[in-house]
């Protein structure tokens, strides 16, 4: 890691965040209450701007392009906080998970309902730009950042403590500019499957896991798989991460978007995985993140008030 380009002022470079660190060589990670894993799911709240190009597409023109208004992709965004987000409702409130909402600033004033939702459930609010666009094509980032972070606040009473850009974007400031704001995490930097620590100009800041290959609209939107895909990469990411997290703990995320979120999907892998969830000492939990204050501190504990699942007792030895 490159202390020079902090101190100078410089543009820096990921290597200049973060040095690489093999997670064989580390001390083990422990977690509260002997937990094996923290697992945490993430639900994508946007709102997209008629006016503008679609953040994504679901049905191309016929003629090609990127007309406006795109009323077809459009639609599809809009079905998917009408309608998607409460089939997430449904499946957390059934099997009593915390969830996290990763809301555009934006957002807050146009869906009401799931804001209140979110917050009656004491869900986790963390920023996800203020709106849904690039980092890189935000005029003024700073200003952006700044105003998701109020309209959170004015929503729940408190800044948001984490951040997960829009389609993980950010520019080489982005990790400054959040700690200068005042958040404590980021979830951008899917590199690692333990909490890491990653430079910036002023105080450090925490990236926690993330995931791109158990994310529905990267499945199904981007490389074309079916629904029933997302249950099978989530069971075998959570079998493999379990595995690993033997003699040091891990963090598995799942990250779902309203616009892809039918309830089944969700059901099925929850319902399947609880039994295996809760005899693998795993936490489900929200993203409530204790952060110690020390600046030299590469590798953090995580979970602050998990849902604790209490490894399964040895079956009793008959008598002889």
């Amino acid at each position: 890691m490159n202390d020079t380009a902090a101190k100078s002022g410089r543009r820096m470079l990921p290597t200049d965040r973060i040095a690489y660190s093999a997670i064989t060589d580390r001390p083990p990670l422990k977690l509260p209450g002997g937990a094996r894993m923290a697992i945490w799911v993430i639900v994508n709240v946007e709102e997209w701007d008629p006016k503008d190009t679609m953040p994504r597409t679901v049905l191309s023109p016929p003629a090609g392009g990127a007309p406006t208004p795109d009323i077809p992709n459009w639609c599809w965004h809009e079905y998917g906080n009408r309608v998607g987000f409460w089939h997430f409702i449904k499946v957390f409130d059934e099997f009593a998970i915390p969830g996290v909402l990763a809301i555009n600033g934006c957002a807050i004033e146009a869906y009401p309902p799931i804001v209140k939702a979110a917050l009656d459930r004491k869900w986790e609010f963390i920023g996800h730009g203020f709106t849904q666009r690039n980092m890189q094509k935000v005029p003024d980032e700073k200003a952006d950042i700044h105003m998701t972070t109020e309209a959170i606040k004015k929503a729940t009473g408190k800044p948001p403590r984490g951040w997960l850009g829009p389609g993980l974007t950010e520019t080489w400031e982005t990790p400054d500019l959040l700690k200068e704001d005042g958040y404590d995490y980021v979830a951008d930097w899917v590199l690692d499957d333990q909490p890491v620590w990653l430079k910036t100009r002023g105080k450090p800041i925490v990236n926690i896991p993330y995931t791109q290959e158990c994310n529905d609209v990267a499945m199904m939107l981007i490389q074309h798989h079916k629904a029933s895909e997302y249950y099978d990469r989530a069971m075998d990411q959570f079998e493999q991460i379990y595995a690993d997290a033997e003699d040091s703990a891990r963090v598995m995320a799942l990250g779902g978007e309203t616009l892809n979120g039918p309830r089944y999907i969700w059901w099925n892998f929850v319902a399947s995985s609880q039994a295996r969830i809760d005899a693998a000492k795993a936490d489900w939990r929200a993203g409530r993140m204790r952060l110690p204050d020390a600046d030299h501190l590469e590798f953090i504990p995580l979970p602050e008030e998990p849902v604790r699942a209490q490894t399964p007792p040895e079956p009793a030895k008959p008598e002889p």
